[in-house]
C-alpha cells in the first residue's frame, strides 16, 4: 500500500521548522498535576492545584448547579451563538454579586460586563484592553502572587512589576511596605489587587486598609484592576466584595476580572467575567465597544452552558439562597483544615509556629516552607506543594491530614 502522505520537494524543510521549536518550562501549577498523575505511589497527596475536594476527596457538582442544570436542560430551545459579550442577564447578576443590587454602578448603569473563559481569560482581556487603549503603563502586581499574573500580562505585551505584600519574617502582609511602593507608580499605571482571599498568602487588607489603598490609588491616578476569583471563601459572599466596593467609593474607573470556577464549582466550564466600571454610562458604553473587539479577535464570543447556570441560581431568591449556604459550607470546612493542621503539625512534634496559618483566608495557605523541603516532599513522600510553599488548604481532609504533617515534621 502506498504512503497516504504524498511527497513533497519541501516536506524535510518543513519539518526542520518545528525541530527547532524549544520546550516551554512546565506550569508551576498544572505541570505540577501532570506530574502528580505519572506518580505510581498509591499513597501520593496533590495539595497544588487550587480545587475544593470534600472529605472524600472529590469535588463535588453543587446541588445548586445539578438544579439549574436540569430546569435549563428541560427550557433550553437552541443552541445557538451568544452575542460577543454574552448575555445581558449574565452580566447584570455579575454587576450585582460584585458591587450590590442597590449600588449606583447598577442603577445608573456605569458598569459593562463580558462572559469569559474564565478569570484567566477575563485578565487577558483587561491585559489587551490596557495596552490597547492605555498604551505602555506598568503593571503592578503584589509579591508574591499567583504564579499566572506576570505571563498573562507580559503576554500582552505588558511591563509587570511588583509592591511589597508579605513579610515572611512575621508571616503577616507588610502594609506600610505595599504603600511605600505604590507611592512610586506613575499616574496611568494599573494596581493588580486580590478582592479577597489573596492567592497565595490567603492574607487580605482589613477594612481600614482597604479605605487607605482605595483614596492612594484614586490620589495618584491610578486605575485598579481586582483579580476577584474567590468571593465567599473569605467571610462571606457580600462580606467579601467589601474591598471592591470601598475602591467604587473613591475611584470612578475600575477593571475587575471575576470568577465563578471555586465558589460554583465550575471549573472546566470557565466561566469568568471581565467587568469595566466608567465615569457615566456613555463613557463606559463606548470603552466597551473596544473591549468587545478585543474580544472578537481573540474567542469571538463565549460558550453558553456555564454563565446561564450561574445566571440561573443568582436570579433565583430559594437557588440563590442555598448556593450560598453551599459556598459557606465549603468556607467552614476549608477553615477546620487550617485548625486541624495546625493542631496534626503540633501533635507530629514540628516545633515551628504554624498557628498563623489559621488566621488566613481561603484556599491557600502561604506555609513558609522551603524550595528544597518542597522537592523532598514530592520525590520522598510524594506530597505534591507549588515550588513556592503555598499549599491547597481546600485539598486537605481529615484522612490525609496525618501523613500529611508527618512528611512536613520528615523535611523541617
Amino acid at each position: 500500500m502506498s504512503s497516504i502522505i504524498p511527497s513533497h520537494p519541501n516536506l524535510t524543510w518543513m519539518c526542520i521548522m518545528f525541530e527547532k521549536v524549544v520546550a516551554a518550562p512546565a506550569d508551576p501549577i498544572l505541570g505540577l498535576t501532570e506530574e502528580f498523575k505519572k506518580d505510581p505511589r498509591t499513597d501520593k497527596i496533590n495539595l497544588g492545584v487550587g480545587i475544593y475536594k470534600n472529605e472524600a476527596g472529590e469535588t463535588p457538582v453543587l446541588a445548586t448547579v445539578k438544579k439549574a442544570e436540569a430546569a435549563l436542560l428541560e427550557s433550553e430551545k437552541t443552541k445557538s451563538y451568544l452575542t460577543i459579550e454574552g448575555t445581558a442577564e449574565y452580566g447584570l447578576a455579575v454587576q450585582k454579586l460584585l458591587f450590590g443590587e442597590n449600588s449606583n454602578i447598577v442603577t445608573q448603569k456605569l458598569a459593562k460586563t463580558a462572559q469569559a473563559p474564565g478569570g484567566t481569560g477575563a485578565l487577558r482581556v483587561a491585559g489587551e484592553f490596557i495596552k490597547r487603549q492605555l498604551g505602555d503603563v506598568k503593571v503592578w502586581i503584589s509579591n508574591p502572587t499567583w504564579a499566572n499574573h506576570h505571563g498573562v500580562f507580559n503576554a500582552a505585551g505588558l511591563e509587570t512589576t511588583q509592591y511589597a505584600y508579605y513579610d515572611a519574617e512575621a508571616k503577616d502582609k507588610n502594609f506600610a511596605a505595599m504603600l511605600a511602593d505604590l507611592e512610586q507608580a506613575a499616574k496611568g499605571d494599573v494596581v493588580l489587587l486580590h478582592g479577597c482571599c489573596h492567592n497565595p498568602t490567603g492574607i487580605d487588607p482589613t477594612e481600614q486598609e482597604w479605605e487607605v489603598l482605595a483614596k492612594l490609588v484614586a490620589d495618584k491616578g491610578l486605575l485598579p484592576l481586582f483579580d476577584f476569583a474567590y468571593q465567599g471563601f473569605a467571610t462571606g459572599v457580600e462580606e467579601d466584595a467589601a474591598g471592591l466596593r470601598t475602591f467604587a467609593k473613591y475611584n470612578s474607573e475600575i477593571l475587575v476580572a471575576s470568577s465563578f470556577s471555586k465558589n460554583f464549582g465550575l471549573y472546566n466550564e470557565r466561566v469568568g467575567a471581565f467587568t469595566l466600571v466608567a465615569s457615566s454610562a456613555a463613557t463606559a458604553e463606548t470603552a466597551f465597544s473596544q473591549v468587545k473587539a478585543i474580544i472578537r479577535s481573540i474567542y469571538s464570543n463565549p460558550p453558553a452552558h456555564g454563565a446561564a447556570v450561574v445566571t440561573y441560581i443568582l436570579n433565583n431568591p430559594a437557588l440563590r439562597a442555598e448556593w450560598e449556604a453551599e459556598v459557606a459550607e465549603m468556607r467552614e470546612r476549608i477553615q477546620e483544615m487550617r485548625v486541624l493542621f495546625v493542631n496534626t503539625l503540633k501533635e507530629v512534634g514540628v516545633d515551628a509556629d504554624f498557628s498563623f496559618i489559621e488566621r488566613q483566608n481561603g484556599m491557600f495557605s502561604f506555609s513558609g516552607l522551603s524550595k528544597e523541603q518542597v522537592a523532598r516532599l514530592k520525590s520522598e513522600l510524594g506530597i505534591y506543594i507549588v515550588g513556592s510553599g503555598r499549599i491547597s488548604v481546600a485539598g486537605m481532609t481529615k484522612s490525609n491530614m496525618l501523613p500529611l504533617c508527618k512528611g512536613i515534621a520528615a523535611v523541617m
